[in-house]
């Protein structure tokens, strides 16, 4: 336990807890949401914690620009359905939705759009940071080209709060599109399903997620939800996402995909279109972890990387 916590409410009140604490050495620690898995927000040395779910305000929608303009605080799924509604489009989309924006800066959360759209870091414009100094700092802003000098605002993002406090951060925004598609893909073994997935890259064919599935997990979340999943026939599936502003070049993608898959073994193509399916075959994916959690009485995460012609050995 931290000996104080304080719920921060702006960049003037981080900055004088900051100042004060560097000026007594005092340790601090940040914590957003607190949905991190490796402890990352415990306060190891006591001292101070500063929270900052309270800065949870969307301060500007630039649509001139393309950018949106938060608070810390703001969790990810309220981000995403305040741009949905305007129309427009936040890509980043980790697993976990009740995350805050200044976490999925400070680790650079990625998710499953990442295959087509990239991480978060590719929609971070501009930050404020408090050093742990108490000095106040701006970093980037809502231009696209920025070439002069040393990065600093890449150093911060991934830093997970090691070397300052993100008070308010620039994002930017894509157009919402029109028409978002799912084909559910399943094979005989778990070796065939990994295997496709770089010569679906390969192919060029432009998947906004590509996503992996065991049997087991499967079921493990059917019983969490209480929801049939649309075929578990299979050992494996692969699960490919396709988005775009016309039935035509959504539908160009993944037949694509799909006559490729099928040449490679794959024994069926599942199209995942409407909103009954969507739901069937999403929310089991998103519930996986904590599936798993509810049918194992112990279980360890971890995030693995390794390049993707080796993922199949793995």
């Amino acid at each position: 336990m931290p000996d104080i916590l304080v719920k921060v409410q702006s960049t003037e009140e981080t900055a004088g807890i900051m100042t004060y604490a560097a000026l007594k050495k005092i340790p601090v620690v940040v914590r957003g949401a607190g949905t991190g898995l490796v402890g990352g927000a415990v306060a190891l040395c006591k001292g101070i914690m500063i929270e900052t779910g309270a800065m949870n305000h969307i301060l500007e929608l630039d649509r001139e620009n393309l950018t949106v303009t938060v608070e810390p605080g703001v969790l990810l799924m309220d981000l995403a359905a305040y741009a949905e509604e305007n129309k427009l489009f936040y890509p980043p989309d980790p697993g976990e939705k009740s995350a805050t924006i200044g976490g999925n800066i400070s680790t650079n959360a990625g998710g499953m759009r990442a295959v087509k759209y990239g991480v978060t870091r590719d929609y971070v414009r501009g930050l404020t940071v408090v050093l742990p100094t108490g000095e106040v700092i701006r970093l980037g802003g809502k231009v696209v080209k920025n070439s002069s000098g040393y990065s600093l605002m890449n150093l911060i993002i991934g830093s997970e709060g090691t070397l300052g406090i993100i008070t308010e951060a620039t994002l930017k925004l894509l157009p919402l599109p029109e028409l978002t598609v799912s084909l559910l893909i399943p094979f005989s073994t778990i070796e065939a399903a990994i295997e496709i997935v770089p010569r679906i890259i390969e192919a060029q064919v432009q998947a906004v997620a590509i996503e992996f599935m065991e049997r087991s997990t499967i079921l493990f979340a059917e019983d969490f939800l209480g929801k049939k999943f649309p075929d578990t026939d299979s050992d494996a599936y692969i699960l490919l996402t396709f988005d775009g502003n016309s039935r035509e070049e959504v539908e160009n993608s993944f037949e694509k995909a799909a006559d490729l898959c099928l040449s490679y073994g794959a024994k069926d193509v599942f199209l995942v279109d409407t909103e009954e399916r969507k739901d069937s075959v999403w929310s089991a994916r998103g519930a996986f972890l904590e599936a798993i959690k509810a049918s194992a009485a112990e279980m360890d995460e971890c995030d693995v990387v390794v390049p993707r012609s080796r993922v199949a050995d793995l």
